[in-house]
């Protein structure tokens, strides 16, 4: 199947790659055809070729087991392509299917050439569609990291897979420090900062906010990694759910934080830092997810996170799946499709690994799967959801074309 793959792909290169109609299975030669018949495993793949572009499409239709996997795959050495991330609605929470990502892309960054959905998400109640984990777009920092696996691209333009630890933390009037998250769920004893991507307010019950204003000649919003910088108290107010604005941040504590953050009034000055190990300063696109599938070519232990036994199955168990993969040559975007008997029955984090890797992938980050895993290309959904529609998600990567 993989030397099908190869071989089509080159052919859709060479012949197809200026033509300005997709090519659709139909289409595909005698040879390939022949070949098809004659491999172990029945199976076919349709392609499509962006003009002029060398970004290919595909659809392996594989029949034992029965599986159904889209893939786009972005060449690296053609620069008229970046990736981007972006969040329902422009903010930082929130729900909108993929398509609906797709059309909020900004024209002065480029026409958008594919996409698929991001991380894992918070999907009920006040903060549905807060990631799990680390969101940056356009450099704005969305979400705090969590410590797991995650997807960003340097200055320079150069993919990382790395997880990523927060070192975000408040340094108090008298010097002590404390950690803090951002634009979620603030917990009793936790400390979250909000920024007006969280919408018209914190959405916070009881506790106390600090609405902070800008130093002056400090650096201010919108948020960016690797900052440290300094803010005045500009009112406290005692029962949360404050409302947010462009030129300021609420600083929301929990009923159960230690009496130095208690000193706080109108006048403080207080110090935050958005850093990280690894240091991100400057970069601009970056999103979460895990496990990671395949690191510098080799496949990698899946472990699951403790304490969430649905998660530890449905690793080992076929599911529709969704990844972000890239070698020297190209990022691949793939959804296998799944749960449904007639089409796909999915894959388990195992077999997706070693797929990518016969096609050459070196790393590879597992994203939301299930009802979440949806492809996008050239104005087009090409897989099937499991839902049987766009399922609401909270995030996404998106191949933009200059």
């Amino acid at each position: 199947m993989l030397e099908i793959k190869a071989m089509f792909a080159a052919m859709v290169r060479g012949r197809w790659g200026k033509t300005k109609s997709p090519v659709v299975w139909p289409a595909v030669p005698v040879l390939v055809l022949a070949w098809c018949l004659a491999a172990a495993r029945p199976c076919c793949a349709a392609a499509a070729a962006a003009p002029d572009s060398g970004l290919i499409y595909t659809n392996y239709r594989i029949a034992n087991p029965l599986w159904s996997i889209h893939l786009v795959e972005v060449p690296r050495s053609n620069r008229h392509y970046e990736i981007h991330s972006m969040h329902a609605g422009g903010l930082a929470l929130g729900l909108s299917p993929l398509s609906a990502q797709v059309a909020l892309c900004q024209p002065a960054l480029g026409t958008p050439a594919a996409a698929i959905n991001g991380d894992f998400y918070l999907r009920e109640k006040a903060y549905a569609g807060a990631p799990r984990g680390l969101q940056i777009i356009e450099g704005e920092v969305l979400s705090a990291p969590s410590g797991g696996p995650t997807f960003w691209v340097d200055v320079l333009g150069e993919p990382h897979l790395t997880n990523v630890v927060s070192r975000f933390q408040i340094t108090w009037p008298d010097g002590t420090t404390s950690p803090f998250k951002l634009n979620g769920e603030r917990k009793p004893n936790g400390v979250e900062l909000y920024t007006s991507a969280a919408g018209p307010s914190t959405r916070t019950v009881g506790g106390r906010e600090f609405v902070l204003e800008r130093q002056a000649g400090e650096p201010w919003l919108p948020l960016r990694m690797g900052r440290t910088f300094a803010a005045r108290v500009r009112e406290v107010r005692p029962a949360g759910n404050s409302p947010l604005a462009s030129d300021i941040l609420v600083l929301s504590l929990g009923p159960a934080i230690p009496d130095q953050a208690r000193e706080l009034a109108v006048g403080s000055r207080l110090r935050l830092s958005t850093a990280s190990v690894p240091p991100l300063y400057g970069v601009r696109t970056a999103i979460s997810g895990g496990p990671v599938l395949v690191r510098a070519g080799k496949r990698q232990a899946i472990r699951a996170r403790p304490g969430d036994p649905f998660e530890s199955s449905s690793m080992i168990e076929r599911h529709p799946r969704a990844a972000i993969g890239w070698n020297r040559q190209c990022f691949f975007l793939v959804e296998v499709d799944g749960r449904q008997r007639d089409l796909s029955v999915g894959m388990t984090l195992d077999e997706l690994s070693r797929f990518l890797l016969k096609l050459g992938c070196e790393d590879l980050l597992n994203l939301d799967g299930g009802g979440s895993a949806t492809l996008w290309c050239e104005g087009q959904v090409r897989n099937n959801p499991c839902d049987g529609y766009e399922r609401p998600i909270a995030n996404s990567l998106i191949i933009l074309r200059k």
